[in-house]
């Protein structure tokens, strides 16, 4: 009785967990914590929205169980986007199905076409959901680096190369979180086509699709590419678009197979989420998207900000061209401390919460995540606080060198080459 379980096993001590103690912590002893760690939006859902949930809400038929699979004029909703926004027909019946969050769709579908050993190809540094998701059912996952200076294809193909048995599946995430990485359609017809070759399915996270900057083109589906719905689904998500984080509501949309072997393990587990939630969400999906727009400018108006603060602190962070983060080195004095210690210190010193990139894979690990949650002026107040603690460097570094022994480079950050 006193064995782990098994699957709990596979699963490492959550590394934001250690930085979300230590930001109770400090909170308990009546510190104003500046908190960029989470990705967590604190604009409120747009009015229209919620007034929707609260009129569908006051009818008591609204209040019985749901579909499992997404009630139908939200499937039908989401194709109407995808054909819209991306050029993409979808049958609502049998490739779309809306799911518990993204995050809830993409663990639920490993759980669908994983035997226990496949082998799973994962970009590193990557949202954590898309190896663990796998690795919770019993997957191998075999990382490609994602520095930017790396070639993603030549990692990918040495990565099937080296692998037994051969993959299965590559997850793919763009815009990225943590990195903000953008991909482009020529990218995408590379990846359809590596997948071909090597008859793997291809599964697509974009969560972030509507959050891009500078006028940039906004970021296409895979499944605009040719021959892309014969092996792959995507997931997309309302929380950042609409400011619906709480709310829960994603969508699977693509390959029928993949669709419904994620539609027969969901019709075992759920119900859906509640009938008014997928209304409301309807009425999101079918506009008006004005509102888009407006949440879409304050986050680069936050990220202008960000940046420009940070650069006069001493901080250089590099502008991201799409997502709600901020991805950044460590800065230099600090860099060969590895990225949860650096976190730890500007938490202690600085008060001011980041995310370590180890928390997103091993390569990650010269970085650190910032998330755009906080008003303009709390960021301003921010960087003050950091211009502190990067003239004050030397001496919290010589503290904790005493307090800690001997620094040594962390041997992740240096073998992504990113300290």
């Amino acid at each position: 009785m006193s064995e782990e379980f098994h699957r709990i096993k596979r699963l490492p001590p959550y590394v934001f967990e250690v930085v979300n103690k230590l930001k109770a912590q400090a909170r308990a002893q009546g510190r104003d914590i500046i908190d960029f760690g989470m990705g967590n939006p604190d604009m409120p859902t747009p009015p229209h929205i919620v007034e929707k949930l609260v009129e569908t809400v006051r009818n008591p038929r609204t209040h019985r169980y749901s579909s499992s699979r997404g009630i139908p004029g939200l499937r039908r909703a989401q194709a109407a986007y995808y054909e819209r926004r991306f050029g993409v027909r979808l049958d609502p019946e049998s490739q779309i199905i809306a799911t518990l969050g993204s995050k809830e769709g993409l663990a639920n579908l490993a759980q669908a076409i994983t035997a226990p050993g496949d082998v799973i190809l994962v970009p590193n540094p990557s949202y954590p959901i898309h190896a663990f998701g796998f690795i919770i059912s019993g997957a191998v996952i075999r990382n490609i680096p994602m520095d930017v200076e790396g070639d993603f294809f030549a990692s990918a193909e040495r990565a099937v190369r080296h692998s037994v048995p051969k993959p299965i599946a590559l997850v793919i995430n763009y815009p990225s979180n943590p990195t903000a990485q953008v991909a482009s359609l020529d990218f995408y017809k590379e990846v359809v086509a590596f997948c071909a070759r090597h008859d793997m399915y291809l599964i697509s996270d974009l969560a972030y699709a509507e959050i891009y900057f500078d006028d940039a083109t906004p970021p296409p589906s895979v499944l605009q590419v040719p021959g892309a719905m014969e092996r792959t689904v995507e997931f997309t998500s309302l929380s950042k678009t609409f400011s619906m984080p709480g709310w829960r509501m994603g969508f699977a949309v693509g390959n029928e197979k993949l669709i419904g072997a994620l539609g027969r393990v969901k019709s075992y587990l759920d119900y859906g989420a509640f009938t008014p939630v997928q209304v409301a969400a309807a009425a999101a999906l079918n506009g008006p998207w004005d509102c888009v727009e407006e949440i879409r400018k304050t986050y680069q108006t936050r990220r202008d900000v960000l940046v420009e603060s940070m650069a006069r602190a001493g901080w250089d962070i590099p502008a991201p061209p799409a997502t709600m983060f901020a991805w950044s080195p460590i800065p230099e004095k600090f860099a060969h401390l590895g990225s949860l210690a650096f976190t730890t210190l500007l938490l202690q010193h600085a008060d001011v919460a980041v995310a370590p990139g180890v928390g997103f894979g091993e390569y990650g690990d010269g970085h650190v995540r910032l998330g755009l949650v906080e008003n303009e002026q709390r960021i301003r107040q921010a960087a003050r606080s950091v211009k502190k603690f990067m003239q004050n460097a030397d001496k919290i570094l010589a503290d904790y060198e005493a307090e800690n022994g001997k620094v040594v480079d962390h041997p992740s950050a240096s073998r992504a080459g990113l300290s």
